[in-house]
């Protein structure tokens, strides 16, 4: 199988090529610069020169290719909503040249936020929350199933954590954690995130692109839910930070992530493709130094 790769060069996406190559598919890759090819063709993937607004070198690679994994985004909160418009739009432009072939398109998304329940693979993205924002693009990405296109999302949590992941959510926050000077939570820290091992997301994505039904949502959850507390003081004693409760406002942006209860499900996942993680847990990461290096 061809698999063309939007952010082929990224966390997910070296992971899902890596995957791929192992499993004995052919993956060509979008690369935005010289650096993000070497990292493709590194991986043992081809890398093609362009961005998100090439639509029609995307459309055209998408065409010759039998799959494609659309993992890109780029994250600009001043150009947000135009970034989404654009990601939508290429969507449509994928899907027409897909309709009635039959072929994958597996798209990234997040597991939703639900505030103390646990989230399982039948709940939607809230549009108004923070990890919902791509909301658009994920109903753009099923509603392909309804032409002829086995599209299916794979959604992620909190944290893909692993050794050499530098602009993850648990990166961030132990950039933040240093800038406090604290190793931070919110509250009493009971609340929860899930978590997945990067090398268990990448053979997720592998097993969508080969075998997901149309329609299909996984969810690509390794652990329910880690307690943010349990991570702080993990975090403190790599550091050498005391851990304690932070008032969220400290915390700008990341003060409502950090203070939620969003624990997820993959129980149906699991079932559905036959997934079982196996890596270690981001408890086992942080231990090992993966983050306070």
């Amino acid at each position: 199988m061809r698999v063309f790769i939007t952010g082929a060069s990224g966390w997910i996406g070296t992971a899902l090529t890596h995957e791929l190559v192992g499993a004995g598919h052919e993956v060509v890759g979008l690369a935005r610069s010289d650096a993000s090819a070497a990292r493709i063709e590194a991986a043992g993937g081809t890398a093609v020169r362009g961005d998100m607004a090439d639509h029609d070198l995307i459309v055209a690679q998408a065409t010759a290719a039998d799959a494609v994994a659309h993992l890109a985004f780029t994250l600009d909160f001043a150009e947000f909503e135009e970034t989404v418009d654009n990601e939508v739009a290429l969507v449509e432009r994928v899907g027409a040249a897909y309709e009635g072939t039959g072929k994958a398109f597996v798209a990234a998304s997040g597991t939703p936020i639900l505030l103390g329940r646990v989230a399982t693979e039948d709940d939607h993205l809230d549009p108004s929350g923070p990890a919902g924002a791509r909301a658009r693009t994920a109903a753009a990405v099923l509603a392909l199933s309804d032409r002829g296109i086995r599209s299916a999302l794979v959604r992620m949590p909190r944290s893909v954590h692993g050794e050499g992941d530098r602009n993850g959510l648990i990166a961030m926050l132990v950039g933040l954690d240093r800038q406090l000077g604290t190793a931070a939570y919110v509250g009493d820290g009971q609340n929860r995130w899930p978590a997945v091992h990067i090398g268990d997301a990448g053979r997720l994505f592998l097993l969508a692109l080969e075998k997901a039904p149309a329609g299909a949502v996984l969810n690509a959850v390794g652990e329910e839910g880690v307690r943010m507390r349990d991570v702080a003081e993990v975090i403190a004693a790599k550091t050498g930070l005391t851990a304690a409760a932070v008032d969220p406002e400290a915390l700008g942006v990341f003060g409502a992530l950090l203070g939620g209860d969003q624990p997820a499900s993959s129980t149906r996942t699991r079932t559905l493709v036959g997934w079982e993680p196996t890596g270690p847990t981001l408890l086992d990461d942080l231990e090992a130094g993966h983050y306070t290096a």
